[in-house]
């Protein structure tokens, strides 16, 4: 099969731009599937607060990644990686097209350049350096990254103590520095690429992002995030909309202050999505086009 021929079609973009809307509508006019690129979307338990396809868009257009594991699930890039190019590899015997929609830069990254390779980590020794960061502090992890590897502590977030464990934890695991890992150079994929990226000026966006929030919380987030509370733990739940309404749920904040806090975090995740964006690949920007004018400039590219 000569895959050269066929072509994936990338819409990607902050929250509440449109993303989902055009990708049913590009799918549609294709007869191709589409493939969620949202972290969070592939969990059951978590619907209303990750703005899923209704019901009856999954009924029209076939989905991927989509309700397909549990919250109490481990997952990571590097499994979506492998999982979307197995599935893109089967749907081109099929397609000549296929959509791959959603706002996780490095998902999105992961399928168009790969991903960089890092040994397995034991749980032992990432338990221990989440000890000692619990112990210690932060001071403490940036200190240790300094001395194990100064270049990648260069580039790093400092103020990062997720990362800092990780790049640790690798370095002790592999007896080489984390940034020994990293291969700096992409991975050529064998299809065709449109990759477009829809923007909005602020003001609308933010606009949007309050108007999804009221609408999530009067179709249910309350309900939905209750019924998760035994799961805080698990990292799906760190995520916007679901922490801000289990610290209410847990008396630490009132719900107005937690709804006011959803939607401050919400217009902050979508400048993280932007500037991830624009650091990360290369896009064609549609900013503040209609739904047609967004099809003509895709239906351009394609037959271009």
């Amino acid at each position: 099969m000569d895959l050269s021929a066929k072509t994936l079609i990338i819409i990607a973009g902050p929250t509440a731009v449109g993303k989902s809307s055009l990708a049913m509508e590009v799918a549609q006019r294709l007869s191709c599937p589409i493939l969620s690129a949202d972290s969070r979307q592939i969990y059951r338990e978590m619907t209303i607060g990750t703005a899923k396809p209704t019901q009856a868009d999954l009924e029209r257009v076939p989905h991927h990644f989509i309700n397909e594991l549990s919250v109490t699930d481990a997952y990571s890039a590097g499994q979506y990686e492998r999982e979307a190019i197995e599935r893109l590899t089967e749907i081109y015997q099929e397609h000549d097209y296929a959509v791959m929609c959603g706002g996780t830069g490095l998902y999105i990254r992961a399928v168009r350049e790969g991903l960089d390779t890092f040994p397995q980590i034991s749980p032992e020794i990432i338990q221990t350096v989440t000890e000692e960061y619990n112990r210690l502090g932060l001071p403490h992890l940036q200190d240790e990254i300094a001395a194990l590897d100064p270049r990648y502590a260069e580039q790093v977030d400092m103020n990062n103590s997720r990362r800092l464990i990780r790049a640790i934890a690798v370095a002790r695991q592999s007896g080489i520095p984390y940034s020994d890992h990293l291969r700096g150079q992409a991975t050529q994929r064998p299809w065709r690429e449109v990759a477009i990226l829809l923007a909005m000026d602020r003001p609308l966006l933010h606009q949007r992002i309050h108007q999804r929030v009221d609408m999530m919380m009067e179709a249910g987030l309350l309900t939905e995030v209750r019924g998760l509370q035994a799961y805080r733990s698990r990292r799906p739940l760190e995520t916007v909309g679901y922490q801000e309404l289990l610290d209410h749920l847990e008396g630490t904040i009132t719900l107005d202050q937690a709804i006011d806090l959803i939607k401050t975090h919400t217009r902050q995740y979508a400048k993280r999505q932007m500037t991830w964006f624009r650091k990360y690949g290369t896009w064609e920007v549609l900013r503040d086009l209609s739904m047609d004018a967004q099809l003509a400039m895709i239906s351009q590219h394609i037959s271009s």
